[in-house]
């Protein structure tokens, strides 16, 4: 019975020391971070390509799903190419990358291959399914 007072209370130490280690700073500054690049919604990629001059739109669904409909500008790289296609198509390592695909799951696996392969500026924003701003055939 000793044992179970000294037991739990320790875990409540490391706990707490385990949660207090950790940073609690802005989502917008951090999601993404420990896989090297950087989450953002819908509205925050429309005020980046806004504001922003240099960067690229990346479309990593398939050429059928681009051509349905796509982000204006974007350009399509799908998510099964960009390890063959990104060092001949993306030029500029550092340059601003907006990835999205039509849910989320494909940008964040491209943005993920993106990081791996050297680009230090990629951002990923999700689908197409949550874009509410124009989108072109």
């Amino acid at each position: 019975m000793n044992r179970k007072k000294f037991i739990i209370p320790l875990m409540l130490v490391f706990v707490f020391a385990f949660v207090s280690c950790s940073s609690f700073v802005n989502l917008d500054q951090t999601d993404g971070k420990e896989l090297g690049y950087l989450q953002i919604d819908a509205e925050q990629a429309k005020t980046l390509m806004d504001t922003e001059t240099d960067y690229i739109i990346l479309d990593v669904r398939t050429e059928e799903e681009y051509n349905e409909g796509h982000i204006p500008n974007a350009i399509l790289i799908p998510n099964t190419e960009i390890r063959e296609r990104a060092e001949l198509e993306l030029t500029d390592q550092d340059q601003l990358i907006l990835v999205y695909c039509r849910s989320g799951n494909r940008s964040k696996l491209a943005a993920a291959i993106l990081v791996e392969l050297g680009y230090t500026n990629v951002v990923e924003f999700g689908g197409i399914n949550s874009w509410p701003y124009d989108i072109e055939s």
